[in-house]
C-alpha cells in the first residue's frame, strides 16, 4: 500500500530539492569556469565537492519518490532498494572525484602558477550564500527524514568548504604564498574522504541487510519480548528497504494465543517507537517452538 505521508513528504520537498539542485549545478558551472580563469585548483576541488553532493541531493530526491512507488510484476518490494544502490555509485564516483582534485593539486605543487586571490574569494563567497541557502531549505524538516537530514548536512559542510576557499584566496592575496591553493585542495579532500566514506559503509551495510544504524537490534528485541503473552522470541530480522524505510520479520512464542488487536497495536508502537514502518509477526505456541528445537 502507498502511504499518504510518503506522497506528502514528497509533495512538500521537491520544490526544496529543485531549487538546491539549481542553484548548486550553476555554481558548479561558475566554480569550474572561474577555478581554471584562476588557476585555483582549490575552486576546481570545491567544483568536484559540490558536483558529489549535488548527485546526493539527487538521489535523496529520487529515494522520496521511489517510496512512493507501488510494487508490482516480479520486483514485490518496488524499487526502494535502488536508493541503496545509487548511493554506493554515489560513494564510487566521489572517490573518482578525490583521485582528480589530488592530481591537480600535486601538478601544482610541482609547477607552482599564480593563483587570483581576488577572484577565488568572490567566486568561494558567493558559493557560502548559495549553500547556506540550500541548507536552509532542508532545515525544518531535516529532524524528520534521514534523506532529509543528509541534505542537510552535505549544504550546511558545502558553505564551510567554500568559506574555506575564500580563507584561502585572502591569504594568497595578502602573502602572495601560492602553495597555499594546493593546501587547501587537501583539506577539501579530506572533507570529502571523511563525508564519502561514511556514506560507502553505511550503504553497504544497508545492501547486505544490516541493521540500520539508528536502530538497536536488542533495544527491539527486548520491547517485543516485553508485551503481554510472548514468552519468546526467535528469527527476529531487521533490514532496510530504501534508504527511508526499514522492514523487520520475527517468530513471536505465545503459548496463550492473542488477541484479535495485538497484531496491529503491535505494529502501530514499533512505528512510533523504531520507526519501522513494514513488520511481518509468526506467532506460535510452546509446542511448534519445541518441536523446533529438535527439528530445524
Amino acid at each position: 500500500m502507498v502511504h499518504s505521508h510518503e506522497h506528502t513528504t514528497q509533495k512538500s520537498h521537491s520544490k526544496a530539492f529543485a531549487i538546491g539542485i539549481g542553484l548548486n549545478t550553476a555554481f558548479i558551472g561558475i566554480e569550474i569556469f572561474y577555478g581554471l580563469i584562476a588557476n585555483s585548483s582549490a575552486l576546481l576541488a570545491d567544483a568536484g565537492h559540490n558536483a558529489g553532493d549535488v548527485l546526493s541531493l539527487i538521489f535523496a530526491w529520487a529515494a522520496i519518490w521511489l517510496a512512493s512507488v507501488k510494487p508490482k510484476g516480479k520486483y514485490t518490494y518496488g524499487l526502494r532498494k535502488t536508493t541503496i544502490l545509487v548511493s554506493i555509485l554515489n560513494a564510487l564516483l566521489l572517490f573518482g572525484a578525490v583521485i582528480a582534485i589530488a592530481w591537480n593539486a600535486i601538478g601544482k605543487f610541482n609547477n607552482p602558477e599564480p593563483v587570483a586571490g581576488s577572484q577565488v574569494m568572490i567566486v568561494a563567497g558567493i558559493g557560502v550564500v548559495i549553500n547556506t541557502i540550500s541548507a536552509l531549505l532542508f532545515m525544518k524538516s531535516q529532524k524528520d527524514d534521514l534523506n532529509i537530514k543528509g541534505a542537510f548536512l552535505h549544504m550546511a559542510a558545502d558553505a564551510g568548504v567554500s568559506l574555506g576557499v575564500v580563507i584561502a584566496g585572502l591569504l594568497i592575496k595578502l602573502t602572495g604564498i601560492q602553495w597555499i591553493d594546493p593546501i587547501m585542495s587537501f583539506v577539501i579532500i579530506l572533507v570529502i574522504i571523511w563525508g564519502t566514506w561514511r556514506l560507502f559503509t553505511d550503504s553497504i551495510d544497508l545492501a547486505l541487510d544490516a541493521v540500520p544504524k539508528h536502530i538497536k537490534l536488542e533495544d527491539v528485541r527486548n520491547f517485543l519480548l516485553s508485551q503481554d503473552g510472548v514468552k519468546d522470541i526467535h528469527d527476529l530480522h531487521i533490514w532496510a528497504m530504501s534508504t527511508t524505510q526499514v522492514a523487520l520479520t520475527a517468530h513471536l512464542i505465545m503459548p496463550k494465543g492473542f488477541k484479535d488487536k495485538f497484531i496491529t497495536v503491535l505494529q502501530h508502537q514499533l512505528k512510533n517507537e523504531f520507526d519501522i514502518k513494514h513488520t511481518t509477526f509468526q506467532i506460535e505456541n510452546e509446542r511448534i517452538e519445541k518441536k523446533c528445537k529438535t527439528d530445524c
